[in-house]
């Protein structure tokens, strides 16, 4: 756009403007700023490890700790249901086989509506009914050492209580509560009674008791540890000449595999640009470095959100927890970290982290710093928690925290990549030359391969249904 001066001031100027003299001056450029550019800390602190063939096989002990995942439900209005399938999540329906037989114990559950401070279920009282939780959350409590109630973690949608009903009712004697469950927020749960169980028609009741009696049994044979792996048979502390017990470590059958995925795109660069127009910047590596940042900014979304090797989605589900109260309160920080050893850094949402200093603050206390590639970030017991815009925040204003042990050494989360690519610019990364079409323009692929691997399952933690709004 050309200034239009005012006459009577260009008669009156002695020297040669400004508008002019742009004309002969050189202007300083900057490169293309990239407003999408994130830190990306997720890549950063992943230690990656080399794979060849475009597989990575995580071996691992066997595990006999089945059905210790989450219920799933349907809802037709207020009417809740259990999806029949999803009972098998049931430590002691683990393995029934008869999907008609869970189907029809599936409507024998009776939908109950529990207020906040409503007891679901007393300590010391009998298991006379088996709880699933279709919504709302629950604490579990006991009595402490000198009298005090003691809150030992929380339950939420798709756990459950009392699954020992089904063994007490129909095979071995009654087992009791071992501690109080009691509703912090409402709560809607279904139910199956001890007396629907005896209630149970001669067919099903009679495959149910014969499935059980083999479980307990297979139970009984195959000493776990407390993560259900094949117990390691030892003696210590003897004297003389005892007989010495043999063992062996048994691994899993079925192992599983991790297929690097990849993120893919064509760039283009017509040749007279890159001709005429490439000083002093290249416009082909400019085009090139947003390019690669563009997919570096989705791998680090496909790490968090991909359904099948994402951090959000394979977590364990005995790894997952949910807040005791909404925000993401110190508690709830000692709650997901002290899960597993050597935790090294928690991962949220920019929203969830001023959340976390709010709740922080409102104890009267400061957020402590610690220093991560000489950036300052706030940290909770010396883990950093670091930005991480890729984790999703619903429209309920509920998000995430994963919290991870890193690299292969300490059995934890690593990130997957290729060990050599043909035209490798970066690590994982490559650009092929396609060549110069017919229309004159030069084409580019541009590919990354990546993956991630959680070598344990206590190696990664999610911190559920954290609340990062204020109250009004």
């Amino acid at each position: 756009m050309t200034a239009v001066l005012d006459p009577v001031e260009e008669e009156r100027r002695q020297s040669l403007g400004p508008a002019a003299a742009k004309k002969l001056a050189t202007t300083t450029k900057t490169r293309p700023q990239n407003a999408a550019d994130s830190p990306r800390w997720l890549l950063r602190m992943l230690p990656w490890v080399p794979v060849k063939g475009g597989a990575f096989r995580v071996n691992r002990r066997a595990r006999y700790q089945a059905g210790d995942g989450r219920l799933r439900f349907v809802n037709d209005g207020a009417a809740v249901r259990v999806v029949p399938g999803s009972l098998r999540e049931i430590p002691v329906l683990s393995g029934f086989p008869d999907l008609a037989g869970l189907a029809r114990l599936a409507d024998r559950f009776t939908q109950r509506e529990y207020v906040p401070g409503a007891v679901i279920a007393t300590a010391g009282d009998p298991v006379d009914q088996l709880v699933l939780i279709a919504h709302g959350k629950a604490s579990r409590l006991q009595s402490g050492e000198y009298g005090d109630t003691v809150r030992l973690g929380m339950i939420a949608d798709g756990d459950h209580v009392g699954g020992e009903v089904l063994t007490s009712t129909l095979l071995v004697p009654v087992a009791t509560h071992p501690h109080t469950v009691r509703a912090e927020t409402a709560c809607t749960v279904l139910t199956l009674s001890a007396d629907a169980l005896r209630a149970l028609d001669g067919s099903l009741r009679s495959d149910l008791i014969g499935y059980l009696r083999n479980w307990v049994a297979e139970s009984k044979a195959v000493p776990r540890n407390a993560f259900g792996e094949s117990d390691i048979t030892l003696t210590s502390g003897h004297d003389g000449e005892p007989p010495i017990p043999g063992t062996f470590v048994d691994y899993e059958l079925t192992p599983r595999e991790y297929e690097l995925s990849l993120a893919q795109t064509v760039l283009r660069v017509h040749t007279r640009v890159a001709d005429l127009y490439n000083q002093p910047m290249n416009q082909a590596e400019e085009q090139l470095r947003i390019t690669i940042t563009a997919l570096r900014e989705r791998q680090e979304d496909e790490l968090v959100n991909n359904p099948d090797f994402g951090l959000l989605h394979n977590a364990d589900l005995t790894q997952r927890i949910p807040t005791r109260s909404g925000p993401p309160a110190p508690d709830d920080l000692d709650d997901l970290i002290s899960r597993r050893r050597k935790t090294k850094v928690i991962l949220a949402h920019p929203r969830a982290i001023a959340a976390i200093g709010r709740e922080i603050n409102s104890r009267g206390l400061t957020p402590p710093t610690v220093t991560v590639e000489g950036v300052r970030a706030p940290s909770w017991r010396g883990v950093p928690i670091l930005p991480c815009d890729k984790i999703p925040v619903t429209a309920a204003g509920t998000t995430s925290l994963i919290a991870m042990r890193l690299g292969a050494e300490d059995q934890g989360v690593v990130g997957l990549i290729p060990k050599a690519l043909p035209h490798e610019t970066e690590p994982g990364l490559n650009v092929r030359y396609m060549g110069v079409g017919a229309n004159a323009i030069t084409s580019y692929l541009v590919s990354n391969y990546f993956s991630a691997a959680v070598l344990t399952p206590d190696a990664l933690g999610i911190l559920e249904h954290v609340e990062i709004g204020t109250s009004s």
